[in-house]
């Protein structure tokens, strides 16, 4: 049973940039051996409360007190320290370094000599991976990892240290539902031994499988806490927007006619994916789910040009698509909104309006020199027709929400004006009200006469989206089957194992 001690407690904690506020009254208290849920849309300040917690931002007022003492720590090693680890939502490793020297930097053990014990190393880091269940080699450089596998290695770094208080930001946005079972366990063993957990996730499903304890925040502020045991989703979502939201019926009336668009046949690349082959009709969402490793990532890369098959091809309206040229695939008719929006969704530097115009540039030019004017017109319009929330287009498009940053993805992807879209992971780590939007996004661009490809982690949003849905299996394509009334979560799940 959950202590009542308090591990961890934080009362009026702000912050501003500029005179502006990004947190104005942030407050949590984490009891030992319980995972208290952080909840919160994009922009409700869970982020700049997290990095506060952990040394990465200083506080302009406010207290935190670890075991009753008031603690202010200076950079994230003082928290950790302190037992304080933090998994972050953004994924971050040193590509050229092994999955051990990832976990380990700067703590490897070593002889005698002040060389690296790489045997050690290596010995360590796989006993840990094997007892948290992650199917990942600790020899393996972080480049050859998939998202999902990233996500394991940071998981498993978080874990690497001997913490009482563990921040999970995010920890299942990359990953599915066998390895979110995994983590689950991990987390459960980790609170028996009186360690406190604070989570924080955008797929409310999750919060009330694994926490205990909840606190809300919006537009800056804390909102309401309790036990989750007292409350149900809509409770949480009514609290997280500030408003009902409606449930829509994305798929009510919605037809798909008998006209090919996408038309693969026989598509191979070797270690990755074997014979696939599927067709998507003209005003029809396709649904891909697939446990992790089942080559659904590999399969849309591969068509669109990131990668070259081994075998088979891919027509498009009729015609073959180019091997291995995004750019030439993006000419043809097909655009993709990428799994990981941050490293290659989204030039964050950039302002929104460049961001926006990236893959349209060939439209926009006349010799090499961009019109400004069509170029400001395209990034007018797709933040009216988005709904995207700015102050203005020239700001970064760092500085947006998650939501809207995934909004602009969307935008840059349909200002190439596509005929199919492939969406990887399209709602990965945004608020609920952002995923309806998202939603409504997609479901206008196939009643307009478009196709799309969906590929999600989460059942629940593979079946609310979906037309017909391709179940992939260890790099096969298992079965297709219609996304009817008869389909359900562990069905999909059953048929993916």
């Amino acid at each position: 049973m959950a202590s009542t001690t308090l591990l961890l407690e934080a009362e009026r904690i702000a912050k501003a940039y500029g005179g502006v506020p990004a947190l104005r009254d942030g407050r949590l208290a984490l009891k030992a051996g319980t995972v208290h849920a952080l909840c919160g849309g994009n922009g409700a300040g869970k982020s700049t409360f997290l990095s506060i917690l952990m040394g990465i931002t200083q506080r302009d007022a406010g207290t935190i007190r670890l075991d009753g003492r008031e603690v202010h720590f200076q950079r994230p090693s003082d928290a950790l320290d302190a037992g304080i680890a933090i998994i972050t939502q953004e994924l971050e490793p040193i590509p050229d370094l092994t999955v051990a020297e990832n976990i380990w930097l700067g703590r490897e053990p070593r002889h005698v000599n002040c060389l690296i014990d790489n045997r050690e190393l290596n010995r360590r880091t796989q006993a840990l991976l094997d007892d948290l269940g992650f199917e990942v080699d600790a020899k393996l450089p972080m480049r050859r990892l998939s998202v999902a596998q990233t996500q394991l290695v940071e998981i498993a770094k978080a874990f690497s240290y001997d913490c009482r208080v563990m921040i999970m930001d995010e920890p299942t946005s990359a990953i599915g539902e066998r390895e979110t079972e995994t983590l689950f366990a991990a987390i459960r063993r980790l609170t028996a031994r009186g360690a406190g957990i604070i989570y924080v996730s955008h797929r409310l499903s999750e919060l009330a499988q694994i926490a205990d304890e909840y606190s809300i925040f919006r537009d800056g502020a804390f909102v309401e806490s309790g036990l989750m045991a007292d409350i149900d989703r809509g409770h949480l979502v009514r609290g997280i927007v500030g408003r009902e939201l409606q449930p829509i019926n994305h798929k009510q009336n919605r037809q798909c006619t008998p006209e090919i668009c996408l038309d693969v046949a026989g598509l191979t690349r070797d270690g990755e994916f074997q014979d696939i082959s599927l067709q998507v009709r003209k005003g029809e969402i396709l649904g891909i789910y697939g446990l992790m490793g089942s080559g659904r990532s590999e399969f849309l890369n591969c068509i669109y040009g990131l990668t070259a098959p081994d075998a088979g091809l891919a027509q498009l309206n009729g015609q073959e698509l180019p091997i291995g040229d995004p750019a030439a695939t993006i000419r043809a008719g097909i655009s993709l909104v990428t799994e990981d929006r941050k490293e290659t969704g989204l030039v964050l530097g950039s302002s929104i309006t460049e961001n926006i115009a990236l893959a349209a540039y060939d439209k926009l030019s006349n010799l090499s020199i961009i019109n400004m004017r069509k170029e400001r017109n395209l990034a007018e319009s797709m933040a009216q027709r988005l709904r995207i929330k700015t102050a203005s287009l020239d700001l970064p498009v760092s500085s947006m929400s998650g939501g809207n940053q995934q909004k602009v993805v969307l935008a840059k992807c349909l200002s190439t004006e596509p005929v199919c879209l492939f969406c990887d992971e399209p709602t990965r780590g945004i608020d609920e009200g952002a995923k309806q939007e998202i939603y409504r996004l997609l479901d206008e661009f196939v009643r307009t006469g478009g196709a799309a490809i969906v590929v999600s982690s989460e059942a629940p949003e593979v079946l609310h989206l979906s037309d017909r849905i391709a179940i992939f299996k260890a790099g096969r394509l298992a079965v297709t089957v219609d996304n009817d009334q008869t389909i359900t979560q562990e069905a999909l799940l059953s048929l993916a194992s």
